[in-house]
């Protein structure tokens, strides 16, 4: 372990300045894919066991308050999507779509927070690495203006220090590419369960309409004959 440490305090010393903000990248990518990870792997839940419940409360057991139980029990933004949409029952069907919408919203905010950020490290990282390149380059080609070919270990160190950037700018830069684009599919199963979910809950509102359940009933009242 003291001989990886010290090469790697060696590589990164030969890399130069541009190895600083790398390393300050490379640690955020970290911070961000966990938080992510743990996010929206709270965010799970079996949508077709929710489902299954929601609907029968609301169609067996002719009740939205008991619904709206239901989505307490269970966490995410499915879950609170119904939840947002079960507490307009009974408004006009516009109304409630647009419900359901501004919470779809503001729950595509919460799935999507720091993705921003770890999509500018694998955009930025790489191009912080050719700037090391260039920066190395430049090195080596006033080493060589200077000594000429005299001291090709001035040469040598200059090169070193460009590949060694452009090298840890890729470091950084892939998995947190790879990162961004797992947690874009995991958003997007997310986005059709809200879809389908959403037109469930609106079919079911439909369903219950027409069987006479009227808003106070659901809500607990006894049934309207």
């Amino acid at each position: 372990m003291s001989g990886f440490g010290g090469t790697f305090v060696e590589i990164f010393n030969d890399g130069g300045p541009v190895m600083w903000p790398l390393l300050v990248f490379s640690l955020l990518a970290v911070i961000f894919i966990i938080e992510r990870f743990l996010a929206l792997r709270r965010a799970k839940i079996n949508v077709n066991e929710f489902l299954a419940k929601t609907r029968k409360e609301l169609i067996v057991n002719r009740s939205v308050k008991s619904a709206i139980q239901v989505c307490e029990d269970y966490r995410g933004p499915v879950a609170s999507i119904l939840k947002a949409g079960l507490l307009k029952y009974g408004q006009p069907r516009d109304d409630v779509e647009k419900t359901i919408e501004n919470a779809a919203l503001y729950e595509m905010g919460r799935l999507e927070k720091n993705l921003v950020w770890l999509a500018s490290i694998a955009n930025v990282a790489p191009l912080l690495g050719f700037f090391g390149t260039v920066a190395g380059m430049i090195k080596s080609f006033d080493a060589l203006a200077e000594a000429g070919l005299s001291n090709p270990g001035l040469v040598a160190s200059g090169i070193s220090e460009a590949l060694i950037t452009t090298a840890a700018g890729l470091f950084v830069a892939i998995p947190a590419q790879l990162a961004y684009n797992f947690f874009m599919s995991r958003i997007n199963k997310f986005v059709r369960d809200i879809e389908t979910s959403s037109n469930m809950l609106l079919e079911t509102f439909g369903e219950m309409e027409r069987g006479g359940i009227a808003p106070d009933a659901a809500t607990g009242g006894a049934p309207r004959a």
